[in-house]
Parts: C-alpha cells; structure tokens; sequence
C-alpha cells in the first residue's frame, strides 16, 4: 500500500521537477518528493473595502502536516482580515463575522489546493470569531472597529488564533493572542475544553495573563509521544510593566502535561530586541524542538542581508524551570529578589541567578538557504518533515495591510499580492 501511495505521490509531484530539484528535496522515508515552493491557488475572495480585495487567503499563521497523507497540510487562520486602525490599541476589520479556521490543503503539480475549511466553535456548536474578549476573560486592551468606525464590542468566543498541533486521534490544540488561551477542539472543530491563566481545572500560570497585547502565545506543538504540549510566546512578557522589561531578551516556554495539566516554564532568549520575535515552534524530539524567529520587514535583492528570519533548535533538557511554586501573578522571582525574570533581561544575569535558558542551534536561515529570494514579511508557521527536511509557511494576511485605510499586500521584490505559500528546505545539518 505504501509503495501504491508513494507512486502516485511522484506521479502528481513531479511532473515539473527537475533532476537537481529531485535530489534536494526527496523524503526517503516515504519516496515522496516536494517542489522547493508551493502556493495557494486561487484563494476565495471574502469582499472588498473600497476597490481592495480581501482573500480567504489568511492561511498560514501555524501549520500541520497530515501524519498519514504526507501531500495534505493543514494551515490556521488568525482572528480574521483587520489592519491597524488609527486611534490606539484599535483594529479595522474587514469581515468582523469572519471564523477563524483550519484549512485543509494538498499539494498537487507543485501547488497548494485548497479542499476543505474546519471552521472552530464553541462547545455549543457556535462559530468563534476573531473580536477581542472581555477583560478578565483574555482582554488584551485592544479595540475592534468595522470598516465605517463602528466599535464591535468584545466577545468571550473571540480567538486570536496563531499555534495548532494535532493529537493522534485527530483532534486539534489551538493556543492565541488574546488569553493567552490553550483550545482543545474535536475532529470537527468544535470546543473539547479551553485552558488559560484563570480557567478552573487545568490551567495556564497566572503569569501569561502578562503577555503584550498581539504578542502572545503565537506557537504550539505536541511532543511526539503525544503526552505533553508546548507552547511558546512572541514576545517577552510585559511582566511587570511595558517599561520594566524594555531590552528584555527573556521569552517563555511553557510545557503542560496533557494528562495532569502540571506545567513547567523555561526561559528562550531570543537574538534582537527590536525583532517581532517567535512566531512558532514544532517538535523534533520529546525534548527537541524548531524555532521560528523574525523580524517583520520584507526582503529584496538589494536588502536580503538586513532582514532576520531564521530558525533555531533548542532542546529542553538542562534547562532550569522557572516556574513559580505559588503561582503569584509575576511569576518567579529569582533567588527571592525583587525582579522578575524577564526584568533580568540577558543570560548573563539570568546566569547570575543560576538560571539556564533552553540550548539553541541555528538551523536554518531563510535569507540563504532557499533557492530563490524569500520576498513574505511575514514566516509563521513550521512542520518536521523528517531530521533533514523542513517547511514554512507564511501568513499573507488575506492580502490586505494599511493603517486606517485598506491596501493591497504587495510583495516588493515580486511586485505581486501576498499569498500563502510552503517552503521547503533542506537542512545542511541533520535535527538531532
């Protein structure tokens, strides 16, 4: 059966491939072979705002891989088609009933088709949305406006959808921006149970709630033994305040046992403090995991050795839990003292608290080690396809951008709209 599957797979695959791009990019493990790039074709237009087409399209803010038809990949959505509004903290959305969603995709001639959506509900069976919730209930601050100014309000089945990972029986883990919440969905979509910082039972620490507003918990995956979740966030923790941790490097990893809701936290640096930061993490090992770190500009020939998206292996073990036994709102606080850990800012004085940030090994680096220019701002989401083989997606922001004032998302060095596209890269060196 494996060789019948495998066959078609090059059949449908590789009608366009040539020989050097055979060699590069063939998984040995099933004898299926992948083009160095594939994009979505057609994505359904949702409306428009003024003469501006906004896609569906939106795919791209996490990816999955089906475990058993290695050609079907499974891309989020984010909350939906918004822009920056022009009073503070607010939104522009352009579909403001938009349902977040899982689409299914299939590679096929070398390009993503689009088969089916998973749109996510509640666990009455109510489509979700994208509007910001409640405070106390994962309010991030943040306002949402229709495209006329009008507020939207905010609703409690509001999800900022930016990590999945799917467990073996199909059902999939959602984690977002606004909680930052953790949501278990069936099969088909609908809410199993949802965990965040004040939920009953199992529960995020209290200290997430400190996440930055649109930073929050942006990447998930599930360990290969399919008993632990991790999840990562964007951005450093504005824990206490914004100002306390201005230059902070200091990212959180948190890891929930599935089975007992037990957590432990661990400390990511990231590189620069001016990046967007992480944009996800997808595991190797039990241990071992890829992250995906960037900024948020857009690559041209001529600016291909200034922009940073990169991706790094990290590994678990040796790494000192920060978690914080009383699970107080700011978490730890190192050796008893007055800052918390993201105040301490760099491993160096992490190292002074005996504090041991997760290992990191650069990888892979998008700006040279794919075959032609990366043009996206925006890479967001990764899948393991086998120890020297990997792939990124990207989040085209349903092809829309502006502040205020709706524009089409241009890719400079192609001069084209942005849409969602798979990279496929070789690695140099093996994951571990």
């Amino acid at each position: 059966m494996r060789k019948l599957y495998s066959a078609l797979g090059i059949a449908l695959l590789c009608a366009s491939c040539s020989k050097d791009d055979v060699s590069k990019i063939i998984d040995p493990i099933v004898n299926l072979i992948y083009p160095d790039k594939a994009v979505a074709t057609d994505p359904k237009v949702l409306g428009t705002v003024g003469e501006v087409k906004v896609y569906n399209g939106g795919y791209g803010s996490s990816m999955v891989q089906d475990p058993n038809d290695k050609t079907v990949f499974y891309l989020l959505t984010d909350r939906g088609p918004n822009i920056d509004g022009t009073e503070k903290d607010s939104k522009v959305f352009a579909n403001p009933m938009f349902t977040p969603q899982i689409g299914k995709f299939r590679l096929k001639d070398n390009v993503l088709v689009f088969e089916s959506a998973i749109e996510l509900k509640n666990k009455n069976g109510v489509k979700l949305n994208g509007l910001p919730n409640p405070e106390g209930k994962g309010g991030s601050g943040e306002k949402a406006l229709d495209t006329n100014g009008k507020d939207l309000g905010k609703s409690e089945d509001g999800i900022d959808s930016e990590g999945l990972a799917r467990g073996a029986d199909g059902s999939w883990w959602v984690s977002d921006e606004y909680g930052p919440h953790i949501v278990h969905f069936d099969a088909s979509g609908k809410e199993i149970e949802r965990i965040n910082p004040w939920t009953t039972g199992k529960k995020l620490p209290l200290v997430f709630a400190k996440r930055r507003p649109n930073r929050g918990m942006e990447g998930l995956t599930i360990t290969p033994d399919g008993k632990t979740l991790v999840g990562i966030m964007q951005f450093p923790l504005y824990n206490p305040s914004k100002d306390a941790v201005k230059n902070s490097l200091v990212i959180r990893i948190v890891t929930m046992d599935i089975a007992t809701g037990n957590t432990k936290q661990y400390a990511y640096m990231m590189e620069r403090t001016d990046l967007q930061a992480v944009s996800e993490i997808a595991a190797v090992s039990n241990s071992t995991f890829i992250v995906l770190e960037r900024d948020g500009e857009y690559a041209t020939e001529a600016t291909r050795g200034k922009v940073f998206k990169k991706i790094y292996q990290i590994d678990l073990a040796g790494a000192t839990d920060i978690s914080d036994p009383n699970n107080g709102v700011n978490g730890l606080f190192p050796g008893n003292g007055t800052k918390t850990v993201e105040e301490l800012k760099d491993a160096a004085t992490l190292a002074k608290y005996n504090i041991k940030p997760v290992t990191k090994t650069l990888v892979a680096d998008l700006m040279t080690d794919i075959k032609e220019l990366y043009p996206h701002d925006k890479a967001e989401g990764l899948a393991v396809i086998n120890s020297s083989l990997i792939a990124v997606c990207n989040d085209d922001d349903f092809g829309v951008t502006g502040e205020g004032t709706y524009k089409s998302k241009m890719l400079p060095a192609i001069n084209t709209v942005d849409k969602n596209s798979i990279y496929f890269i070789k690695l140099k060196t093996p994951l571990k």
